[in-house]
């Protein structure tokens, strides 16, 4: 299991040689660090994610670390685990992900543009004031980790003094599932989640009996309609609490680290491509298309399980039923069947048809791109005209936090 680990760590560090490799063999690439076959292929990825009924979602946010025992008994003490937008199919998955095309709509993004827009602003002239007066500072503590977390509370309606504990928890629920840990962290990252999940659970019972314009009223109405007050704390029945703390959980975590990965690589990879940044500071035009770029490039969301329904046949390659792939959106990517150069970066690229799959693709395509999109525009727009000659400390390589679903440098040291 150790050495397991080990092989994960390094290429979830850096992923894009096994994806080449992949790419120029036929068929599947067989992966145990992964335990999944790798769908690497741009047209194979296409497919998968346009064939729910061959390959379903059911196991796609699978951990890649099983926690101990004593790390289950405490989250024993929480709410069990319920199916969410990102692991349902079908009908499920409709009845789940409606009430976020509703709450992330055009308008509901268009609503929170001047907000963004402030936040910002703020937080890029409070990182310019640290930069000037250390010499430098971590853009990923003091802005990436901090502008989508705010937004994010804001569309839910969490007051701003429960912000900490939620991102807080957020990130502690990733490392839990997705990063091996000494006992002792097991342990109190899940009495981290064992707290997010009863804020939660405390605004969900809240909003039933007090709805307001926000989308945790949107979750309660949709997945929990009021049929007068029935058993439970305010009309909530024990399995209604647990499958709003599920979504509710899911949407915070989805709607914030994903963000801030995003925010955090493509501010890496302009100032890493010097020419780039520059032509941006010039041109801020180009801002949406460097956004665009950067999550080709490097797609702060690598990838996700999918499972065999029955037997099928991709790419030649025969799988029975219940087989793991894994389609890799960073694969396709920076494939070269489908992207002119692929390993360049360069925000003047013609924007491909079909769009990139970092946001994926289909039934489960992300619901909130264009608010992560708003939130990458803002920084490039704010942090270009406060610090334009902005800059990493050293040319040493940025470590990348090891991990496939929310990829972002693990400290962006900046100065000017």
């Amino acid at each position: 299991m150790l050495k397991r680990h080990a092989v994960l760590d390094e290429l979830q560090r850096d992923p894009y040689p096994l994806y080449a490799r992949a790419r120029s063999h036929p068929g599947l690439t067989y992966v145990p660090a992964l335990e999944s076959w790798l769908v690497s292929r741009d047209a194979d990825i296409r497919e998968v994610l346009l064939r729910p009924q061959d390959f379903s979602s059911v196991q796609a946010l699978r951990p890649d670390v099983r926690p101990s025992p004593a790390a289950l008994a405490v989250l024993d003490g929480g709410f069990a685990p319920r199916p969410t937008v990102v692991s349902t199919d079908g009908p499920a998955h409709r009845r789940h992900r409606a009430p976020l095309t509703g709450g992330l709509s055009t308008a509901r993004v268009a609503a929170l543009t001047p907000y963004v827009t402030r936040q910002a602003e703020a937080l890029a002239e409070a990182f310019a004031d640290t930069v000037a007066a250390h010499g430098q500072a971590d853009l990923m503590t003091r802005y990436a980790r901090v502008l989508p977390g705010r937004v994010i509370g804001r569309l839910l309606g969490l007051d701003p003094a429960d912000l900490p504990a939620a991102v807080h928890g957020s990130y502690s629920a990733e490392r839990l599932l997705f990063r091996p840990l000494p006992e002792r962290d097991q342990i109190a990252a899940a009495r981290d989640v064992l707290a997010l999940q009863h804020l939660l659970d405390r605004y969900a019972r809240d909003r039933r009996t007090r709805p307001r314009d926000d989308l945790v009223t949107a979750l309660v109405t949709a997945l929990a309609p009021d049929s007068g007050l029935g058993p439970g704390p305010r009309g909530l029945t024990d399995d209604q609490r647990c499958e709003l703390v599920s979504n509710l959980q899911n949407l915070l975590i989805a709607g914030h680290l994903t963000t801030t990965a995003l925010i955090g690589t493509t501010v890496l990879h302009l100032l890493r491509h010097r020419g780039q940044w520059e032509l941006l500071r010039t041109r801020p035009e180009l801002i949406p298309a460097a956004v665009e770029e950067a999550a080709r490039y490097d797609s702060p969301v690598q990838g996700f399980r999918r499972t065999t329904t029955r037997p099928v046949v991709l790419a030649g390659t025969e799988l029975p039923a219940g087989a793991t792939v894994f389609v890799a959106y960073g694969s396709a990517n920076r494939d070269p069947a489908r992207h002119r150069d692929p390993d360049a970066f360069d925000i003047t690229r013609p924007p491909p048809r079909p769009r990139h799959l970092a946001f994926g693709h289909g039934p489960h395509g992300c619901p909130g791109s264009a608010l992560a999109r708003l939130q990458v525009h803002a920084t490039l727009a704010a942090l270009t005209r406060l610090l334009p000659d902005l800059r990493p400390v050293d040319d040493r390589p940025v470590p990348m936090r090891p991990t496939f679903i929310h990829r972002s440098p693990e400290e962006l040291l900046l100065t000017r």
